[in-house]
């Protein structure tokens, strides 16, 4: 599973935090006012009826309605004709009330409470009844001073409307505000991470061997000991890769002077009339030396390579020329080898976006690499050709080739295979390996097509800027 960003993180974790400070704070709030009306509305249902017993005390039970005249009855009109007469909904039929004497007999009530019985020892307080399909609410006042028992009800349909308003007031911001708020906080935390994303793009587009420091304009506070210790490491970089370059180039100059006026010693050596005992050694001091130059060469190679000497800015290479250089270079080994080469261009020019030095060596190591492990009489052959997506690379030989479980090992420094017939030090591959690190290519090590030997095949991808003339 792919790691989140460090902005989608951020985003999450302020999404996160204020879910948990807003849910609890809006479940208190609901509560605390749902909680704070229930009260309010007991208390409006407690005032009513003490309302309606002041008046009653100071008119008399009597002039509410005489006993032998039944109890009267306020009719309460129905939802719809409540709607159409007062141009919206004021909870009459909701509500309602119950007047007795203390004999229990009803003396007022209204429409919808009428029918509702009297307990039989009326306690003042709140209580609930379930009466007509619906919940009340009921206050009852008992004044015996007054002769008079008063109950006031309110419909529990009533509240719960109450109750839905209130989730709704309190929900929908929730609801409507949280995605909104995480759009915010998106574009909040990119704003914000907007300075990491320009130190990307500086690092990005900077130059190699470039000793220019990182500026970035208005960089916050947090950043800028970020830059400051990047400036200061990428300075420390470019002065060790450059006294390593500037290593590479004088001990090749050193060594290249003595190993070359030694070798014209020799030669004039051999010229002269000297003991058959005297020539041999000679002789042998020469391929000495010669396998003596040649790891030499190999290690400065590699040496440039480690230190990024080929890893300046990338230009346009025509890899066919590359090539024709390289067996220019190599044409006394190949002439001396007794091995037949064959290089196959399959186009008259091949451009990639690469750096020559290190195509070079890397063409000079394949080849040389299998010249060393095809005996005298073999052959060896150079490919080069294009897909659709990567320039490819193909030297194969008929010599003994190397086991599939030995295959991975081969690429370490100093490793030799006890096939090889020449004199090399193991160091050809890791150098053909490094080259190709640099332009982003896989190496295969793979069996030649005739099913004895080896072909080694290097793609390298094709940048956009790439083109070919055939």
């Amino acid at each position: 599973m792919r790691p989140l960003s460090l902005r989608d993180r951020l985003r999450w974790m302020i999404i996160a935090v204020l879910v948990a400070v807003l849910l609890p704070l809006g479940l208190y709030s609901y509560r605390r006012t749902l909680t704070e009306t229930h009260e309010l509305l007991d208390g409006r249902l407690a005032q009513s009826a003490r309302t309606l017993d002041v008046l009653i005390q100071h008119a008399g039970i009597d002039a509410v309605r005489r006993p032998e005249q039944g109890s009267l009855v306020v009719p309460v009109i129905g939802r719809e004709d409540e709607e159409r007469l007062m141009h919206g909904r004021t909870y009459e039929v909701e509500v309602g009330y119950q007047v007795f004497d203390m004999h229990g007999r009803m003396r007022l009530a209204t429409a919808n409470l009428a029918q509702l019985p009297l307990p039989n020892t009326p306690i003042s307080g709140f209580e609930n009844y379930h009466f007509n399909d619906y919940g009340w609410r009921v206050f009852t006042l008992v004044d015996d001073a007054g002769g008079v028992v008063i109950r006031m009800g309110e419909r529990d349909d009533s509240r719960r409307d109450i109750t839905h308003a209130l989730w709704l007031d309190l929900a929908m911001p929730l609801l409507l505000g949280l995605p909104l708020l995480a759009l915010l906080v998106g574009w909040a935390v990119r704003r914000g991470l907007r300075p990491l994303q320009r130190l990307t793009q500086a690092l990005a587009s900077r130059a190699p061997g470039s000793r220019q420091p990182i500026q970035l304009e208005r960089a916050p506070q947090e950043l800028q000991p970020v830059v400051g210790a990047l400036n200061a490491q990428l300075e420390r970089l470019e002065d060790a890769l450059e006294r390593e370059r500037r290593f590479s180039a004088d001990v090749a100059h050193e060594l290249r002077t003595p190993l070359a006026s030694t070798m014209i010693h020799l030669d004039g050596a051999l010229s002269t009339h000297v003991a058959p005992d005297t020539k041999t050694a000679l002789v042998s001091a020469q391929w000495g030396l010669a396998r003596l130059a040649r790891r030499i060469e190999q290690l400065l190679a590699l040496a440039r390579l480690e230190a990024g000497a080929a890893a300046g800015q990338r230009g346009e290479v025509d890899l066919v020329v590359v090539a024709m250089n390289v067996i220019d270079e190599l044409a006394p080994l190949l002439g001396d080898s007794g091995v037949e080469f064959a290089f196959v261009e399959h186009n008259a020019t091949l451009k990639i976006q690469g750096y020559e030095a290190a195509l070079a060596a890397l063409l000079r190591n394949l080849i040389e690499n299998a010249m060393h492990h095809v005996p005298a009489g073999g052959q060896v052959q150079l490919s080069l050709g294009r897909n659709a997506n990567t320039t490819v690379i193909e030297v194969i030989d008929n010599g003994p080739g190397i086991p599939a479980e030995r295959r991975a090992s081969v690429f370490a420094r100093f490793h030799r295979e006890a096939s090889s017939s020449g004199d090399g030090y193991g160091l050809g591959l890791s150098i053909v390996q490094r080259a190709a690190q640099l332009h982003d290519a896989t190496i295969e090590l793979l069996d030649a097509p005739s099913g004895r030997g080896l072909r080694v095949r290097v793609a390298i991808p094709v940048a956009e800027t790439t083109t070919t003339h055939s």
